[in-house]
């Protein structure tokens, strides 16, 4: 007979586990902060939405960047000391803009802002290569698509808090108490990832030269059908269906309200993917992945048109909070499979080669916007964005075979 499976509690007691979940919500937690309140800074500096779309390129180009060599960095070298030192880094940046914020650091315009993004997207370059190198080595094999489950619960919490909390500190603090308070976050991540209890795997006795290796991970993701359709498909979603960047638009310009109402629609995604993440840590996805996936994205684009056209601000709550139900089913799916399909001496740069498709993608689509609003105005950049969301879909359910027939059960 074959053991049960463990319980998500089961895995929670799980030392390990439970400390590299402390470090992704804290990390998270402070970038959200961080996110939020620049958004609201810029904006209330140049009342321009194509300065918004300006915070995402300043921070995705040192992202891209660095992530390559970040991702090599997590294969050969220490993870946890990696891990300590990136949240170091988004402690010392966000000191900056708090600095910035509050006299204390001349601002020559908007300059100091986007320099403090820009190295706020080379430290966060290693944070998560750092996690889903570390999520290997707690956990065994058989448990990682639970963990990932539960791993998804954690980052969703963070999405969820951070953007509300960073609203609430920006209403009733000013924006350099928020990035305060996000520093001080950042700085307990790295403490929490340098006391995880997880074991290191043993050096390479002769490290493979850099771009070698760099090499060798792009070519295992882009030889991989199913690795790669997952990762386009999220990437082309989310940059064109994000209306998160705008929403400082959105709350000024259609629901004329204040920073608290920015809080509550930055949150509401997350609200609704903590939702599902929590269904999907106890009945984890295995047959029909590839069509749940493909399905979920989807949904998320009619989500974004329909947010697009509400004038109701609690309508516009529930359907950013369906998309987040969306995305969340995209994220454990797409995470589940880069664990099971990864060798484990490449978790790295795989990670890395992911966060470049997902992560940049976030602020590429920030941009986007940014420009979409400048040339087609505020609602029909976001209906244009998800129509491009549903196109995105549909080539790939094409393009992709494999991914489309997907059963987890095959990559076990």
């Amino acid at each position: 007979m074959t053991a049960p499976a463990p319980t998500a509690w089961a895995l929670l007691r799980n030392p390990g586990f439970s400390g590299l979940l402390v470090y992704r919500l804290l990390a998270m937690l402070s970038y959200q902060i961080v996110a939020v309140t620049v958004g609201w800074h810029i904006y209330g500096l140049t009342r321009d939405a194509l300065a918004l779309g300006l915070v995402g390129l300043a921070e995705v180009v040192p992202y891209i960047g660095m992530a390559l060599f970040a991702g090599y960095a997590v294969d050969h070298f220490p993870r946890r000391k990696l891990g300590m030192f990136a949240c170091l880094g988004l402690c010392a940046t966000t000191l900056w803009l708090a600095g910035v914020s509050s006299g204390h650091v001349p601002a020559w315009g908007t300059a100091a802002i986007y320099l403090a993004v820009a190295l706020n997207g080379l430290v966060r370059a290693f944070l998560t290569p750092v996690y889903m190198a570390l999520f290997a080595r707690v956990l065994p094999r058989e448990q990682f698509a639970k963990g990932v489950g539960i791993g998804s619960v954690a980052m969703q919490a963070g999405l969820v808090v951070g953007p509300a909390l960073g609203g609430l500190l920006i209403a009733w603090g000013g924006t350099t108490r928020a990035y305060l308070v996000a520093a001080g976050l950042a700085a307990l991540a790295a403490l929490a990832v340098r006391l995880l209890r997880a074991t290191e795997p043993v050096p390479p006795s002769q490290r493979e030269p850099i771009f070698r290796s760099i090499g060798a991970g792009l070519r295992f993701v882009f030889g991989h059908q199913v690795v790669l359709g997952a990762q386009a498909l999220d990437m082309f979603s989310v940059l064109f269906g994000g209306a998160v960047a705008l929403l400082p638009a959105f709350v000024t310009e259609v629901f004329e309200s204040g920073p608290e109402a920015l809080g509550i629609l930055r949150g509401a995604p997350a609200a609704g993917a903590v939702l599902m993440a929590l269904w999907l840590a106890r009945h984890p996805p295995d047959r029909h992945a590839g069509r749940l996936l493909l399905g979920a994205v989807a949904g998320f684009g009619l989500c974004m048109i329909a947010f697009a056209l509400s004038r109701e601000f609690w309508l516009s709550v529930v359907l950013l909070g369906l998309s987040g139900m969306c995305d969340s089913v995209s994220v454990v799916m797409r995470s589940t499979i880069l664990q099971l399909a990864t060798p484990d001496a490449m978790r790295g740069r795989v990670a890395a080669i992911n966060g470049i498709f997902i992560g940049s993608s976030n602020e590429l689509g920030a941009f986007e916007s940014g420009v979409a609003a400048r040339l087609l105005g505020l609602v029909p950049s976001v209906v244009f964005g998800g129509s491009m969301t549903l196109a995105v879909v549909a080539v790939t359910a094409r393009w992709a075979p494999r991914l489309r027939r997907l059963q987890l059960r095959d990559l076990h």
